[in-house]
Formats: structure tokens, C-alpha cells, sequence
């Protein structure tokens, strides 16, 4: 029987899911951008078409496609990846850091920013870490 690390799995699985909602940003438009709460400078950059858009969305979409990977790769579901456990550490540091902006939103330094955007997506974030946090205290000696 394969050991794997549900902690980790619901992880990659939730990073994998943000990476391909970005990716639907960008194939949806500006009417997307707007609806998942993107700043205002993001939108009107989307509706000019101008390439920062798509490159900035895309961008984020590939780091949190690499984050689920590693994530899958702690959990035991893909092979190992180069420098796992540091790889891990990373992300979930920047996950928590990011989820860290509910507490105090200043921090983002964002101020086109609605208020229930910030409050939804670093709820997700904040949620997310934690949930990598736990898959790697549980599996650490297996990574």
C-alpha cells in the first residue's frame, strides 16, 4: 500500500484548482477579471488588451501550478520532486504570508482592492497554508 499525505493532496488539488481559475481569467476577459474581484488597474489593463494582463495572470497560474505539483509530490501522488521538502516550506511560508493580509490588509499595500476581495481571497490563502502546514507536519519524516 502507497502512503500518501491527504493534507497534501487537498492542497496541490486546491493550488491546481486557483492556477486554472487564473487561467480562466484570462481566456473570460475583463468581465472575469472584474467578477473575481482583480484591482481596477488589472481590469482596465484586460480591457485595453494590453499584454501585462494576460503575462501577470499567467504568470501567478504557472506559480500556483507549481505549488499543487509540489504539493502532489509531498502527498505521494506524482514523483518526487527536486528539493521537496525546502520546496514545501517555500510555498507554504508564502502561502501563510499571503493569508496574513486578512489580519492586517495594509500589508498588501493595495488599495483598489475591495474589501471583500481581500477578506475572500486571504481566507482562501490563509486556508490553503494551513492546510500545507498540516500535510507537512504529518508527513515531514516522509519527505
Amino acid at each position: 500500500m502507497i502512503d500518501r499525505n491527504p493534507w497534501l493532496l487537498v492542497g496541490g488539488c486546491l493550488s491546481l484548482t486557483a492556477a486554472a481559475i487564473h487561467l480562466a481569467c484570462i481566456v473570460g476577459g475583463p468581465d472575469w477579471y472584474l467578477f473575481l474581484g482583480a484591482g481596477e488597474g488589472m481590469v482596465q489593463a484586460a480591457e485595453r488588451g494590453d499584454w501585462r494582463a494576460p503575462a501577470i495572470t499567467l504568470l501567478i497560474a504557472a506559480t500556483l501550478a507549481m505549488a499543487g505539483l509540489y504539493a502532489l509530490s509531498g502527498a505521494g501522488v506524482i514523483a518526487r520532486l527536486p528539493l521537496l521538502k525546502a520546496g514545501l516550506l517555500v510555498i507554504t511560508a508564502a502561502f501563510l504570508l499571503r493569508g496574513a493580509v486578512l489580519f492586517r490588509p495594509s500589508m498588501l499595500g493595495r488599495s483598489d482592492l475591495s474589501p471583500t476581495f481581500l477578506i475572500a481571497s486571504s481566507s482562501i490563502v490563509l486556508a490553503i497554508g494551513v492546510i500545507h502546514a498540516i500535510g507537512i507536519w504529518r508527513g515531514w519524516n516522509r519527505l
